[in-house]
């Protein structure tokens, strides 16, 4: 019973699990992929973060660190209660966070506005608490966003997909979103997974729907 609230429902606060003061792992130095650096809480001057969760975070990355003008990426979990939770904690649901991508990129070859039209058209945004067959809230889709711009966009964007969608007989868009909570990087071993582990899990199914331009 109790596995089955914390699949389908956020946990409360006063439910979570208690986490940590500090993460007990370390991270690479370096994005294999990108050759930036992997942890990137100072970037460059003029370059933007884009923070989304699509379902399962490897082939999320995947997707994100191909597109030009995107300088670092990694996975993480954001939207949550607990501090400094581990990958077993995210996946029993009482963490409240949502496993998700954190992407650096440059304005200047690829707008806020291209990669929220990304993030839609590559996974199904009306599944509430599950993508595909990984169901959970650590798979709900979610937009974080680091200013009022991107805010703004993102609420543009939803608003010209939803129409979109509803043509394709889908449903209402459940994606949350939200100003960015605090971002926790994942374990090393999840970090450009799809890398390290070619023939690894891709969960990813695009609905087949455009973005308006």
């Amino acid at each position: 019973m109790l596995f089955s609230k914390y699949k389908s429902q956020i946990v409360e606060p006063e439910n979570a699990l208690p986490g940590r003061t500090s993460r007990t792992f370390k991270l690479a130095e370096k994005h294999k992929v990108l050759d930036a650096p992997l942890v990137t809480d100072e970037i460059p001057a003029g370059y933007e973060v884009a923070l989304f969760g699509l379902g399962c975070f490897w082939g999320a990355e995947e997707i994100f660190w191909q597109i030009p003008g995107v300088w670092s990426t990694s996975v993480g979990y954001a939207g949550g209660t607990t501090p400094n939770p581990d990958y077993e904690e995210v996946c029993s649901g009482r963490t409240g966070h949502t496993e998700a991508v954190r992407i650096v990129f440059d304005p200047a070859k690829v707008g806020y506005a291209e990669l929220v039209a990304a993030f839609y058209e590559v996974h199904d945004p009306t599944q509430g608490m599950r993508q595909g067959n990984d169901v959970g809230t650590q798979y709900r889709s979610a937009i974080y966003t680091n200013s009022s711009e991107q805010a703004q966009v993102a609420k543009e964007v939803t608003e010209r997909y939803q129409p979109e969608l509803a043509k394709r007989g889908y449903g209402t868009i459940t994606t949350e979103i939200k100003p960015a909570p605090t971002y926790y990087y994942a374990e090393d071993y999840h970090q450009q997974y799809l890398i390290k582990n070619p023939l690894g899990y891709r969960c990813h199914s695009a609905t087949g729907v455009k973005v308006p331009r």
